[in-house]
């Protein structure tokens, strides 16, 4: 019975099961980012420094990064609905409890767990989605199901620090994590079981390392990673030295119009122009930058800017972890953690980078910083005609 609603679902597009898919990777995002809009609260609550606080966002992405490759490598043989509401329970919990408690280091433990669920949640999701759909629609389920992170940075996260700023951090986690066992019990009745896979020699994190495009596709990863977040780490330090009218909200707003926008289109176009989308988005990145440098201080041009670069940020996901699921036959979860791990480490690259950068430098140069990573990204995606084919 199983199979037939498999196949069934494969025959059209299952907008809903995708939507809900979408869902998950929205608090997903939510529940690692959530305590950097309310860092203050936390600081004062707990009477922690803010180098301590902001380990509950750093512990929780390392957590990620180190235990995404060998943790679904370990699941590759667990049904995947199982899975996926088992990593649904631990970010519930994790959140919930963090709300309750008043110990710093066991509050740190909580968010290494909710670390350790979103490293094997974030690969093996899009590799779920992928099977309940024919191959020539992966690009589009990719698309949907990260469109939740895109929202979640651009929407989620205003929302949720609104409320942490106005009931307090810890109605803020808990209300998170009460969300989470509602999508979990709407996901245990509506979401399809497929069984897990074999893991072999020809499909470890090792044999993929072997590809030749696969590390392409790691490098294009690193370059495009890098080159966003490390400006968008430091955006309000940005925003504050252009002098940007309506500051860092104005800034956000459109970063996150752009963002909408772009995600629509890869969910449109990534399964037919994944090379063409991937070139636009470095080259978008470059020209949003160079207007940055230019008209910096130039209002109306200097707040398109900051659009045109939301434009280049909401598909990056979603092309990186397409272009990576195109170069295996089997196994798409450990090559998407391969990138995801990739993802997660070049994020703490940019971090480090963009930080010494900024204590030497005015917070110009991080977008110096990001054009200069931008142009090879480019020059590889446009010659990289029969990976991103």
């Amino acid at each position: 019975m199983n199979k037939i609603r498999i196949e069934q679902t494969k025959n059209t597009f299952p907008w809903l099961i995708m939507i809900l898919m979408s869902s998950v990777t929205f608090v997903g995002i939510l529940s690692e980012l959530m305590p950097s809009g309310v860092l203050p609260q936390i600081m004062a609550d707990l009477n922690i420094s803010e180098i301590q606080t902001g380990n509950l966002v750093g512990y929780y992405a390392i957590a990620s990064a180190i235990f995404a490759i060998p943790l679904i490598s370990l699941t590759m043989q667990v049904n995947r609905k199982y899975l996926l509401l088992i990593l649904l329970g631990g970010f519930a919990i994790s959140n919930i409890i963090a709300g309750l408690v008043y110990d710093y280091t066991l509050i740190i433990m909580l968010r290494v767990i909710g670390g350790i669920c979103a490293g094997v949640m974030w690969p093996m999701i899009s590799a779920y989605g992928m099977r309940l759909v024919d191959e020539s629609q992966h690009g589009k389920a990719i698309a949907v199901i990260m469109a939740g992170n895109t929202l979640g940075i651009s929407l989620g996260m205003p929302l949720v620090t609104t409320i942490g700023n106005d009931y307090g951090w810890r109605t803020e986690f808990i209300g998170l994590g009460v969300f989470i066992i509602v999508i979990g019990l709407i996901a245990f009745v509506a979401l399809p079981s497929t069984p897990g896979e074999k893991l072999t020699k020809s499909s470890s994190p090792f044999a993929l390392l072997k590809i030749p495009a696969v590390l392409l596709v790691l490098l294009l990863t690193l370059l495009g990673v890098v080159a966003h977040y490390g400006v968008y780490v430091y955006i309000t330090s940005l925003v504050d030295e252009i002098q940007l009218n309506g500051g860092i909200e104005s800034a956000l707003m459109l970063f996150g119009a752009g963002s909408l926008i772009s995600v629509l289109l890869a969910i449109k176009y990534t399964d037919k122009h994944l090379r063409l989308l991937t070139i636009a988005m470095f080259a978008l990145l470059i020209v949003s930058m160079g207007v940055v440098i230019m008209f910096g201080k130039t209002s109306g041009i200097a707040h398109f800017a900051f659009f045109l670069w939301g434009l280049s940020f909401g598909p990056l996901v979603t092309l990186l972890q397409a272009a990576v699921s195109r170069q295996v036959d089997s196994a798409v979860d450990v090559a998407t953690s391969v990138q995801s791990s990739v993802f997660n480490l070049s994020i703490m690259i940019a971090t480090a980078v963009a930080g010494l950068l900024l204590s030497i430098y005015a917070p110009l140069s991080l977008v110096y910083f990001a054009i200069a990573l931008s142009i090879p990204g480019l020059i590889i995606s446009f010659f990289a005609k029969k990976t991103l084919s």
